[in-house]
């Protein structure tokens, strides 16, 4: 009895020991909260990111329920996009959402989860690599777009509504390129009625973009070689009334043109007489609680 007693209290000192071979302080485990928090917050004040993820992490596994567990989980999402994370940063958002939909800070939440979004859509390979923004696949800049316009629906007088709507501006006109990349595709391919329907599809959802003129221009050439006179009439109406310098030799515009609406030719047909898009125009870090 004496020997298995030995034999215990020797396995009990060799794990013990193990703890210290392997890098393990015990001491470690008895952080307070507000000490771990503050460790955070003194990594994102460095802007060391990558430790302050870990140590947001480690505070909500060991207090979920602590003061200071929601307010981390809001510093998680922040410390994710800092750290060109932005997966893991859309994922944290998501997860806030919906633990706590009526959070004082929400606002904040949304509008994290929209910027996740737009990182994405302007990753490190499309930002050095010669590519053709019109071309990707929007599906980032779709999801920051309504990420941003949910912000601005439910918070419009939110502080980060202001910086949401001017990202719109250029995520819209990012989408309207995108459509008359396929239309433009589709053209040459010979496919001129979807070629046409995605010329019509920019001029009837994304006006005051730069796209708006090359989408009439498509939608002239898909109707006269479909033989459709008429409708290619008014859409060169519409275009010569709204663009007159179109295909001058000028530079493409950074940002959305601020000019009223398309001015429909007194000609044209209903189907082009285009409604003016209303819409609501809209990287601090949380706000403490």
């Amino acid at each position: 009895m004496r020997l298995s007693r030995i034999l215990i209290s020797t396995v009990l000192l060799g794990l013990l020991g193990g703890c210290s071979l392997f890098g393990v302080d015990e001491r470690d485990y008895a952080i307070p909260e507000p000490k771990l928090w503050q460790q955070a917050l003194t990594a994102l004040e460095e802007n060391n990111f990558s430790i302050a993820v870990d140590k947001l992490e480690e505070l909500e596994s060991r207090y979920p329920f602590g003061r200071f567990s929601q307010q981390a989980q809001l510093e998680l999402i922040y410390a994710h996009l800092n750290s060109q994370e932005a997966a893991k940063a859309k994922a944290s958002a998501d997860r806030f959402i919906r633990l706590h939909p009526r959070h004082e800070n929400i606002d904040y939440a949304y509008y994290l989860r929209g910027l996740a979004s737009y990182e994405a859509d302007n990753d490190i390979t499309m930002r050095y690599l010669p590519t053709d923004s019109g071309s990707r696949d929007p599906g980032a800049a779709r999801e920051s777009f309504n990420d941003f316009s949910t912000l601005l629906n439910e918070y419009p007088n939110s502080q980060y509504a202001p910086d949401a709507r001017k990202r719109m501006i250029h995520l819209r006109n990012r989408l309207a390129a995108y459509e008359v990349a396929v239309a433009r595709f589709y053209m040459k391919r010979g496919a001129y009625i979807a070629a046409a329907n995605r010329g019509r599809y920019v001029v009837e959802n994304f006006q005051r973009t730069p796209a708006v003129a090359e989408a009439l221009d498509i939608s002239i050439q898909a109707y006269e070689k479909l033989g459709l006179q008429e409708p290619a009439d008014n859409s060169r109406a519409v275009l010569e009334a709204n663009f007159p310098d179109y295909g001058k030799p000028v530079a493409e515009p950074e940002v959305e043109n601020e000019s009223s609406a398309l001015t429909p030719s007194p000609d044209a047909a209903p189907a082009l007489a285009v409604e003016q898009n209303t819409e609501q125009e809209a990287t601090p870090q949380a706000p403490q609680s």
